[in-house]
């Protein structure tokens, strides 16, 4: 079903499941301002949409209160995590290196060693605490209704369930919890409905130092990890400034390090160095391809924690680095850009606005689909697997480390016009997600698209290990043709195929928003 471009005069929540939307637009229709929305809906994603994020999962935000702060609540190894220990753990037989991202040195991506210290809760309160206007429970309401009703499993959350059982069956924590899921029953979750009642009433430190932590850490390290209480006490929610980039008249705001946000950045900038965009479209998909291709090849080169990369975001970011990278884009021919490491996703990006102009850019993620696998037993906490992005190889930037963060993959968006907001915006898709905020200011702002018409507009996505380009089947033949003629290998996408994201799109306007949620998905853009 198309889009629809809808328009909010007060406020409005866009997400990628209508429960999660109706939830975030009740808070504000009762008063609660965009942060407050934007963490209850966030709240019933984690009850509905597990296969995407969730209590074990991380957060990561853009927040606009007049200026615009970033918001990181990225969890790090445990201390005990060195190269060494996770291959001895592997050698004892505690998670299978054949199933691993490529270029990670046969880092595991499920069971308990990629875990490392979930975020998302500490990042929930410490929204609230900086901005919100209403608790914990009042906004988990919802969520724990959801959770102990239960809700019905759709015939869509059936197929990526029976999808995620091929791979995470074996794990008893998730078999028994996750496994219950089947398309057309109710699935109830009574203990994530007890962990977010216990949230509510004690906060986020039952988690980090109490009866919860001990829970997890236990479970962990009965499946081979070195996470203790302590590594989970010592998390910490940071609020880096965003970078900021442009493309064509417009200024782009993303996350610094450890996310790909510089990537995004790059890509954006190096498409802007290319000159306007060719109205023959397999011309302007090559050049657009070509961008995301350089960026990608620098993400795989350059990005890791910060504190172990061996140059900054802002040399990067280097105007004759950028000139240097679109020289390198021959208009006739694909180029041989170095292959970057795969880094695939799953993820929920919202946003949410209010009528007093506050604005929120929110992603979470357990990261693959469920996550790691393991459920910590009676809580109903399914852990991430963030740590997947971490190599093995001691001389790699993105080798695991004591304390280190993972390479993320989130990034909420946010773009601004003459120094105030103009869009709230940003996708799940893992490696796509740059690459979707690229075609999507591109579509607003090349081809004067509207919210509605440059969310269903047909996309591609570079797979960064091999540079091929999977392209929407809607797409024209010009497209498929233009890109094959310059050297691509081309693939063919389902029409409105899951891998080419979903993103959501805020515009702020003279008289309030105007909205729309990617066909791709569930989802609602909700307000009043």
């Amino acid at each position: 079903m198309p889009a629809v471009t809808r328009r909010f005069p007060h406020g409005c929540v866009v997400s990628p499941h209508h429960l999660a939307s109706a939830a975030g637009q009740r808070v504000l229709a009762d008063g609660g301002n965009a942060v407050d929305a934007a963490v209850a809906a966030n709240l019933v994603l984690a009850v509905v949409t597990p296969y995407y994020c969730g209590v074990g999962g991380d957060l990561l935000a853009q927040v606009w209160d007049g200026a615009a702060h970033g918001v990181t609540s990225i969890g790090r190894a445990p201390a005990g995590a060195t190269v060494d220990a996770v291959t001895r753990a592997i050698e004892d037989g505690y998670g299978d290196p054949s199933v691993a991202h490529a270029g990670t040195a046969g880092m595991p991506m499920f069971g308990a060693l990629p875990v490392t210290v979930p975020g998302a809760v500490a990042g929930w309160f410490h929204l609230l605490e900086r901005w919100g206007t209403r608790s914990f429970g009042e906004l988990s309401t919802a969520a724990r209704r959801l959770a102990t009703d239960g809700f019905e499993i759709t015939r869509q959350t059936g197929v990526r369930v029976d999808h995620a059982r091929t791979r995470l069956g074996g794990e008893p924590g998730w078999d028994d919890h996750y496994g219950r899921m089947r398309a057309g029953t109710r699935f109830a979750q009574p203990e994530l409905a007890a962990t977010l009642t216990r949230l509510a009433e004690d906060g986020p430190a039952v988690l980090y130092r109490g009866q919860l932590a001990e829970a997890i850490a236990g479970t962990l390290q009965a499946r081979g990890s070195t996470m203790t209480v302590e590594d989970l006490a010592s998390h910490e929610v940071d609020e880096p400034d965003p970078l900021r980039g442009r493309y064509r008249d417009v200024e782009v705001l993303e996350l610094p390090p450890p996310t790909q946000g510089v990537t995004a950045l790059t890509a954006l900038a190096v498409a802007d160095a290319l000159g306007p965009l060719p109205e023959d479209p397999g011309l302007a998909a090559h050049l657009q391809v070509e961008a995301v291709r350089a960026a990608m090849a620098d993400r795989q080169e350059h990005l890791a924690d910060p504190d172990a990369m061996r140059t900054t975001a802002a040399q990067l970011l280097a105007p004759d680095r950028i000139a240097a990278l679109a020289a390198g884009v021959d208009h006739a021919q694909a180029a041989a850009w170095p292959p970057a490491r795969p880094a695939p996703g799953g993820t929920a990006y919202l946003c949410a606005a209010d009528g007093d102009g506050l604005l929120v850019s929110l992603i979470q993620s357990n990261f693959v689909g469920f996550g790691s696998g393991v459920v910590v037993p009676g809580t109903g906490i399914g852990l991430h697997d963030r740590g997947a992005h971490f190599s093995l190889d001691a001389t790699d930037p993105a080798a695991i480390a004591p304390g280190k963060r993972p390479l993320h993959t989130l990034i909420p968006g946010l773009a601004l016009r003459d120094g105030r907001p103009w869009l709230v915006f940003g996708t799940m898709g893992g490696d796509g997600q740059p690459q979707i905020h690229l075609q999507l200011l591109s579509q607003l702002l090349d081809r004067d698209a509207g919210l509605a018409t440059a969310l269903d507009a047909p996309r591609y996505i570079v797979d960064v290990a091999d540079g091929a380009v999977a392209v929407e089947s809607r797409a024209t033949a010009a497209v498929f043709q233009g890109l094959a003629d310059r050297g691509h290998v081309v693939q063919g996408l389902a029409p409105y195929d899951d891998r080419a994201g979903h993103a959501h799109l805020i515009e702020v306007g003279l008289h309030g928003y105007a909205a729309a949620s990617d066909p791709r998905c569930d989802g609602a853009a909700i307000g009043w």
